[in-house]
């Protein structure tokens, strides 16, 4: 197990560092969160686990489903990000398979008018309680293939998820990380490695990563989404 905090340059010994892995449905975003826990011991925040209650409704409905559900994911995600930043989920390394602000790009997708009005009035008051992560990875993969991923996933409520949602979703993702600016932001498309199945590339991956953290990174790795202006202020401090 090798642990990338030992090695981060320009960090004192032993500091904190927060990962965040974001990315549509079925590009393999919670797998690496889990290796990345076996690999180096990391603490893993998963999204809250609580079903939706609303969520097979919201896809069958969308209009009239979207609100409830997306006030149900605002709430649940808030919580845990307040037990995160408060301190509960301490660990030298924590690694979160989701960032807060994809709430509000699901519900920009989602909701319109008053809807949209109100859920940006709780939204305003809870966002910057949450953390900021020292690191973001968006993993991606060209449409078909998460459609086929999806469709191997067999979840139900999944199958009804329509290319130009996912295509609509991505766009969104993008422009959010084209303004982020709490934290150098890496995109990585998950359909030209197999860190799941392949031990070469799970190590590649692994390096890939610490060599972001550590200020060094690996040839041939991809650039930062947006190289200016980039600021790390992480929950760690």
């Amino acid at each position: 197990m090798t642990q990338p905090g030992a090695q981060a340059s320009g960090a004192a010994a032993g500091a904190r560092r927060y990962i965040v892995i974001e990315g549509l449905i079925g590009v393999g975003k919670t797998s690496l969160c889990r290796i990345l826990r076996d690999e180096w011991g990391a603490r893993l925040v998963l999204e809250p686990a609580e079903d939706n209650p609303f969520l097979a409704a919201f896809y069958s409905d969308a209009e009239r489903f979207a609100f409830p559900a997306q006030m149900f994911y605002l709430a649940t995600r808030y919580d845990q990000q307040l037990r995160l930043a408060q301190g509960e989920l301490f660990s030298d390394l924590v690694i979160a398979d989701y960032h807060f602000a994809k709430d509000r790009l699901f519900a920009e997708q989602t909701l319109s008018g008053d809807e949209l009005a109100l859920y940006d009035r709780f939204a305003d008051l809870l966002r910057d309680r949450v953390p900021k992560p020292d690191l973001v990875i968006f993993m991606d993969a060209p449409t078909e293939v998460i459609r086929a991923r999806i469709e191997r996933r067999a979840i139900d409520a999944e199958q009804v998820i329509k290319a130009a949602y996912l295509d609509s979703l991505r766009a969104r993702y993008m422009g959010l990380w084209d303004r982020y600016r709490d934290a150098p932001v890496y995109v990585i498309d998950t359909s030209t490695i197999n860190y799941v199945d392949d031990p070469a590339d799970r190590q590649r991956m692994l390096a890939m990563i610490r060599g972001w953290l550590d200020g060094r990174p690996v040839p041939g790795s991809p650039e930062p989404h947006r190289p200016q202006d980039l600021r790390q202020l992480g929950l760690f401090g």
